[in-house]
């Protein structure tokens, strides 16, 4: 009862806004619905009167579920598929992950752009978009608006990769008859999820392959999503470290990303039941469940986001996040060539 009367206001605003951007999102895919959600709760947010009544909800909203909607994830999971995918596609994607990592960094240091911003626009332009952004988020102790801008770009170059990846992937000689080299290329090279989907569906449809490159492209970007586990640990042991250095004494169990471990006991069990021959169609409402709680998160993010702010602090983060893209793309072209893939 104590929780509700302290977080129910917040609450009732992120699902209302997340039931609305969720439909929305099933009719334009493309854009979907966490950001949908995100710029409907800027919108709201700049005209909401007595944001205190509402906050607790909002940031309970914004941090735990958003956690919850991590380990959710892992139901989408099994790790036997991953694994076989992984031998071929891995080194494509630890180099691509490496990649956007560095530039983020050199970036970072050269351009002098926000440290919590660096990270979260390198990890999800590497490993999966908002999900990845999700997780790391809590992790380096990210506010609202530094996720708010993180996915503001990752946004854009979805949106882009969706739409000019199929014409770039014939035009760099993709074969027409298998779906594997673009399902490669798609599931390394773009961000989010959502835009994987599209994008590999197109050249599916373009070219009659039923839904052979789709198949091939979520699965490989379902393998990218486990680079969520080592990347969060190892920003868990610095963040660590660094108070440590800096005096102020933060213990590694206090970031440490527990939730990290349910995501990886929910891919377990997802692997398990599919081993003893249960239909994973019982997990699909855990797996929407998911992305609702995306959307109900990315909601209370833009609620609590400085329009103004997130505008004038936008040009840098935006470069880097297309220095990043470029530098994922090459990678994977390169290496998808030189392992003959392609």
């Amino acid at each position: 009862m104590q929780f509700i009367k302290k977080n129910g206001r917040g609450l009732l605003l992120c699902l209302g806004i997340a039931l609305v951007s969720h439909g929305a999102g099933k009719r334009y895919p493309v854009i979907g619905g966490p950001v949908i959600a995100m710029i409907l709760g800027i919108v709201i947010g700049m005209f909401w009167k007595e944001k205190c009544r509402v906050q607790e909800g909002v940031r309970f909203t914004s941090r735990k579920i958003l956690q919850y909607a991590v380990v959710l994830l892992g139901f989408g999971l099994n790790l036997g598929v991953v694994l076989e995918t992984g031998r071929q596609s891995l080194p494509i994607i630890l180099s691509t992950v490496s990649i956007s990592l560095l530039i983020a960094f050199v970036l970072h240091k050269t351009m002098h752009i926000q440290g919590n911003i660096s990270v979260l626009v390198g990890v999800g332009s590497s490993i999966c978009g908002g999900s990845a952004i999700a997780a790391t988020a809590p992790v380096i102790a990210a506010d609202d608006e530094e996720i708010a801008q993180a996915i503001s770009v990752i946004f854009l170059f979805n949106v882009l990769a969706a739409l000019l990846f199929p014409a770039f992937g014939n035009a760099l000689g993709f074969s027409h008859t298998s779906g594997e080299a673009f399902g490669i290329f798609a599931g390394t090279a773009i961000n989010d999820t959502s835009s994987v989907t599209a994008a590999s569906a197109t050249w599916d449809t373009l070219y009659g392959l039923g839904s052979a490159t789709l198949d091939k492209a979520v699965t490989v970007k379902l393998t990218r999503t486990l680079m969520i586990i080592p990347v969060t640990l190892v920003l868990a042991c610095l963040r660590a470290r660094k108070s440590k250095e800096s005096g102020e004494q933060i213990p590694l169990k206090q970031v440490f990303p527990f939730f990290i471990l349910y995501f990886i006991g929910a891919s377990a069990i997802t692997t398990i039941a599919q081993g003893a021959g249960i239909d994973l169609a019982i997990f699909s409402y855990l797996k929407e469940l998911s992305k609702f709680f995306i959307v109900m998160a990315m909601a209370a993010i833009g609620f609590n986001t400085n329009l103004i702010r997130l505008i004038r602090t936008g040009g840098k983060p935006i470069l880097m996040g297309a220095a990043c893209w470029a530098g994922i793309t090459g990678i994977s072209l390169i290496l998808q060539n030189q392992m003959g893939l392609w």
